[in-house]
Formats: C-alpha cells, structure tokens, sequence
C-alpha cells in the first residue's frame, strides 16, 4: 500500500474553490473548549471555529469527512446520510472519508476531536445537515445566476438543480458555487420531506471490506517501515531493571532495541522477526507494589467495603431507618468482573517523525488526544502532527485512553528508532495490557411495602474509578464521585421512586488501569437493578413484566419499548418445554432498550436462543444500521454475561487470548430481532445501549427456568 500524506489545506479552506470544487464550512459555538491539545495557546480563545464537511468535485462526487471513527458502528452510511439528505445529493456519488485531527473537527458537545459515548449520530444531527443545506443554498444561488431566474425558481433533486427546463448538475455548479459567500442561516428540511433520513440504507463501507480495499491501522505500509513489538511489565506498575538484548539482536531481521517508558521495544523489518526477537530478550524487572495483586483478596477487600459507609451519591428520607424497623425485605449481592475489550484488530500504530512534523497512522477513538502527545514527545506542535485515521477493528472504548497509551508508546519507539516503525501488540500484548472494564461489588437492601413494592432502599456500589486521575476528572467526578459509576443506579427510575432511598459509593484503588467499556457503568448496573427488580417481583409474587409496568407507570418511554418487546417476543405465551423467557428494559446514551431473551439450559450450560429487543432512540436515521448494531450489542454483551472474566495472581493477568478469554462464538448467537418504537424526539445513542440489558434479561430467564438467581458474572449454574 502507497501512503500519501494529503494537506489538510484542501480540507479546511473555507468556502474555497480547491480542485475543480466546492468546499462548504460553517462555525460551530464552543468547538475549542479543549483546543489546548490541537492549536497554540494564542488560538484558544476564539469563538467560533470553521469546519469543512463536505467537498463537490467536477466529476460530481460528493466527498464526505468523517469528525468521528468508523469502528463498525455505521457512521461511515449515516453521516454521509445527513448530508446527502439535505442536499439532495444522488446518494450514488456520495465518497467519504476520516477527516484528518483539527480543532475544526471538534465534538460538538465535548470540544474534541472524538468518538464514543454513542455520541455521534446525536451530536452531528444538526451539523451535517446544516452543511448539506449550506451546499444545496450556494449550488442553487449559482444555478440561478447561471439560469437568469430568481432563486425560487429553482428546485434540487438526485445532485441535479433545475429551473423550467433548464438543469445543472452538481459538479458543473461546483466552481461558481464556491466563489459565492455562504449564507448566514439556512432553512432544513421539515422531516415529512425526508427522503433518505429513516430509510434503511446499505452501509458504504461494505464493498471496502469485501474487496479489501478497506485500510486498517495494521495494513499500513510503505518503503522502510519497520515493525516493533515491545516487551512490558507482566505486572502493572512494574519497571525495567535492566535486560541483555545480545540474543534478540541475533535474530535475523532485527534492526535496533530500545528502551522505552512502557518497556523493552524489538524493531524489526517484519512481524514475525520482531516476535522472534522478543521473545529472545531477558528482561529483569522491578515489578513494584503490584506485585502481589491477587482476584479473590480484591473481592474480600471490596465486600468489607460495601459492609462500610461511603461517599453519599444519593440521599432521601431514611432508608436505613425504615429498613431497621424489620417488615418484608430483600438483601442481595452482585458481582461483576474485569473485563478486556478484546477487539478482532489488536491496537497498533504507524509512526514515521521527520524534522518538520510526524506522521501517524492508526484506528482511533481519540484524534485530540492522540495529536498533542504525539507533539509533547517529537517536541513538535500541535499542527504538525498529522494524524491519519484508518478503521477501526473494533474499539469498545479502548481506542480511546485519556493517555493514549498505545500511541504514546509507538512515539516512543519511533522516535528511539530514528525510522518509521509500525508497533503492534499481539493478542496476549492486548488482553494483558490493561485498560479494563473495573470489577464492581453492589449490596443492595430493599424494603417491601404490603403491595410487594419496594418502600425503602440502600445501596453501596464497590469499585474502580474510571476518571480519576484522568483529564476527565475535573469535568465528571463531583465530589469524589465518578458519574459513569453510578450511572443506571443513581438516576434509575426504580430507585429515584422510592421516597426513602440512599446509595453510597466507594472507590478503591488497585494499580489495575481501568477504562470505559462499551456502555460504560450501564453495562454492569443494567445487570444488577434489572436483576433486583425481578428479585422483587418474585418476591412479591408477581409477573416480571407487571411489576415493572406498575414501577414506570409515570415513564413512557421505558413503558413503550417494554410494551412493544413484550408483545413481539409473545410474551405470556406457552414456550416449548425445557425454555423459559426473561425481559429488562433500561435507559442509557439518550436510548431506551428492553430486551427479552429466550433461554435453555443444554448439558448445564445457559444457551439463548432468542433476543426480541425493542428500541426507542428518538429519530431513527439509518433503521438497518440501528439494527445491525442491537445484533452486535447483544453479541457483546452475551460473551460478557456467559464467559467473559479477566483474573489476577501474584499481580498478573490470567488469561491471555480468545481461548481462555471467550468472547461469544459463532455457534452460541441467537436470532435478534429488533423493532423501533416510532419516535420523534432527538436521536439517542445506537451503539452502545443494546449491551446492557442483555445480561439481565438472560439471568431472569435462567431464573424462570431453573429458580436459581444467578448475581455474579459470567453466569454459571450451580452443580447439580
């Protein structure tokens, strides 16, 4: 593969003619709230920054670059989608492409160049659109003056203008319309005149991936790239003593070894040599107070912690008091694990640094990031570190560290190398590199009232904080805590109800690295207040499905996509011997999900082999992408609910690869079926909200199977 640097000149020139076409930049309020890590100091202060989304070539192409990463999630279709919408493009001409990192492609919401939080389709909804509708206005200006008509004479359609019987196409438009001054407003769509937004559409990038043509961060290459594998601490924390590189160096193909601060890197002139090489290394390490880091002493510590008071996130009437003084009650705990993202790509990156700015290649979550410690290591700036972002093989959060590690390190590498190298890690390099999912213990004490509902209730939430310490500290951890701790336990509809209610939350450090994980704090408190609420309905003698419509009477939104999950799952229905059904419904990223699930149990083993999911995430633009990603949600979040765990002994990772880390295999998925509560409210997050109701759903299946309440993660039935 040939790698060209292309200028960022042609892409952030506003309103310019660039190549024979029409560039069209407007101003987006608040785009530098974190402009430190992408433009000088003196910048910083500027209001308004211009932003380039689109360009129209001669050929009548329309080019769209992409502000997020295309991680499999369907942005690459659904921005493309916003666009096309408003400018009545022919959807045939539509090209896109990863923007390059500039402070002109900032979040909207975050003031970053980022993907995550299920942000994207939400956060560009109007911005796309305004650009496609910017477009159409000077395409239609130029087509007017070109006709001799007035303006409203002219109409859009297929990338075509015409007026009487006269028509232009797009790109003969394309250079008149990019010497015209864009408009200050322009005027969008009324949604009954959507013609492509609530369509499905095929994705874009599907004949890329078949063909091959499709570039991830481990395909770049190019004359003289190397390849470094680096040798790091089997414990976190730990440290380089000292090594002997003498037989690493023997190995054919090996170029240099070099220290750098995450550990020993082999560079090599292929993969396997740089392997070879590693693997000859000896290395002696310093491994620090980590060292004795052991699963079960972590799992006594945090339940002597939820025994404890913690910091009060949540505090109403006396729960404590109210539970003191006896009556019906229900005390339960729940245990969830670490968890990797075991992504199909393992991380990688391309660096290859020059005298007057560095080149880096790679599948990010974090261009913003990314950009500035890339500078603070070459000693470049901002502006001179080019990032080129490829897809992604899968991120889940983990293309997206506040520190980012793995291009951090790759920096290094490069820059110790003295050549452009391409650093990879391995499956094992992955699994044992940190950045976890954080093992959380809740307790939870419920008191019932006459009607089996629950009048009093206390919980005490155990784990990892996933923003300490991080720059995100001082935006989303309030008093010592964590939002994305207690999210779906703090504000869940369950509790907020209940007039006497107290939740506590303590967050010990481990050393362990931790991160978010797709859906974040939703992914292990859907799990355990959905399980709860099942608890208490079987408690008080009651249908699952009936004790949650009386408990979110007064929420419409949840009661739709539980109603509508609940009728086409068939629920109530007699099911073939030996399966019974399970249902949880949860909010999460600005999206309601309830899901019921179908299961089994084969040989002692939980099989599902059903999920009917229904979903209400306001607009839906793309319907098959949406439901292409409840497929995947479920997937996740099923390799999660019945095999996925990481585990730590005299401070290491246990497990290393798919084999002893399962993830979901072929074999074990269900058929989804997804249906979309019709909706005209703001488009919610897609990606991330089908994961968390997954395990719940199973676990109260399992339980109108078997009566066993199953409270730890990964699921797994008593003997016997």
């Amino acid at each position: 593969m040939n790698v060209e640097n292309v200028s960022r000149r042609k892409f952030l020139t506003s309103s310019a003619l660039i190549g024979g076409g029409l560039v069209v930049a407007f101003v987006v309020p608040g785009a530098n709230k974190f402009a430190f890590a992408q433009e000088p100091a003196a910048a910083a202060g500027a209001g308004f920054v211009p932003n380039a989304f689109l360009r129209i070539g001669a050929d009548d192409s329309v080019t769209v670059l992409l502000a997020h990463s295309e991680m499999g999630q369907g942005i690459w279709t659904t921005l493309p989608m916003l666009i096309a919408e408003e400018l009545d493009a022919d959807w045939s001409k539509i090209r896109v492409e990863h923007a390059p990192a500039a402070p002109v492609y900032a979040h909207t919401a975050y003031g970053m160049q980022m993907t995550g939080g299920s942000t994207t389709t939400w956060s560009e909804f109007e911005r796309y659109r305004t650009a496609g509708a910017t477009a159409r206005a000077l395409l239609v200006q130029a087509a007017a003056t070109r006709f001799g008509v007035p303006v409203a004479d002219c109409r859009t359609g297929n990338g075509e203008v015409f007026a009487g019987d006269q028509r232009a196409r797009y790109g003969e438009l394309a250079d008149d319309a990019g010497k015209l001054a864009a408009p200050a407003q322009v005027a969008l769509k009324d949604p009954k005149d959507w013609k492509l937004i609530g369509k499905a559409t095929k994705r874009l990038d599907t004949p890329e991936k078949i063909t091959g043509k499709a570039i991830f961060g481990m395909d770049v290459q190019f004359e003289g790239l190397l390849t470094a594998l680096v040798e790091r601490s089997p414990v976190f924390g730990g440290s380089v003593k000292s090594f002997d590189d003498s037989a690493a160096k023997a190995v054919p193909g090996v170029r240099h070894v070099v220290q750098v601060p995450s550990g020993v890197a082999v560079v090599a002139d292929h993969f396997w040599a740089a392997k070879q090489g590693r693997d000859a290394l000896k290395v002696e390490w310093d491994l620090g107070p980590q060292a004795g880091l052991n699963s079960t002493a972590m799992r006594t510590e945090f339940a002597r912690l939820a025994g404890t008071d913690g910091l009060t996130v949540a505090n109403a009437g006396d729960a404590r008091g109210k539970l003191a003084a006896g009556g019906k009650r229900l005390e339960a705990e729940y245990v969830v694990p670490y968890l990797a993202h075991a992504a199909m790509e393992p991380l990688n990156c391309t660096v290859k640094i020059a005298a007057d700015g560095c080149d880096v290649w790679t599948g990010t979550q974090f261009q913003t990031m990314d950009q500035g410690v890339t500078a603070q290591i070459t000693g470049l700036k901002p502006e001179q570190v080019r990032i080129h972002t490829t897809f992604l093989g899968g991120g889940f959060g983990r293309r997206a560290t506040p520190s980012s590690d793995f291009v951090a390190e790759a920096v290094h590498v490069a820059k110790a190398a003295g050549a452009p190298v391409k650093t990879v890690w391995t499956r094992e390099d992955d699994t044992r590199g940190g950045y976890y999912r954080p093992m959380y213990l809740q307790r939870a004490r419920i008191a019932l009232d006459a009607a089996g509902l629950p009048a009093a209730w206390d919980h005490v939430l155990v784990g990892q904080s996933i923003l300490i310490g991080s720059p995100f500290e001082a935006a989303m951890v309030k008093n010592g805590i964590d939002a994305t701790s207690i999210e779906g336990v703090a504000d869940s509809p369950y509790l907020k109800a209940v007039p006497d209610h107290r939740v506590d939350l303590h967050s010990p450090q481990t050393g362990i690295p931790v991160l978010w994980w797709r859906s974040v704090g939703h992914s292990y408190n859907a799990f355990v207040m959905e399980s709860l609420v099942d608890e208490l309905a079987a408690a008080a003698g009651q249908d699952p499905l009936e004790y949650r419509r009386t408990l979110l009477k007064d929420h419409p939104r949840h009661l739709g996509a539980l109603n509508l999950a609940a009728e086409k799952s068939g629920w109530g229905t007699p099911l073939p011997e030996g399966r019974a059904r399970g249902i949880a419904v949860h909010e999460s990223f600005g999206s309601f999900v309830a899901q019921v699930a179908e299961v089994s149990v084969e040989n002692g083993r939980i099989r599902v082999h059903r999920v009917v999911c229904a979903l209400d995430c306001g607009v839906a633009v793309n319907p098959g992408s949406i439901a292409a990603q409840i497929d995947s949600g479920v997937a996740f979040g099923l390799g999660a609910a019945l095999h996925s765990r990481l585990s730590f002994k005299d401070g290491r990772v246990q497990e290393s690869n798919y084999h002893d880390y399962r993830v979901l295999r072929l074999n074990e998925m269900p058929v989804v079926e997804t249906h979309i509560v019709p909706s005209t409210e703001r488009p919610g997050g897609v990606g991330e909200p089908g994961t968390p109701p997954i395990a719940p759903a199973v676990a109260n299946a399992v339980f109108a199977l078997t009566g066993q309440r199953l409270r730890e993660l990964p699921l797994q039935l008593a003997a016997g």
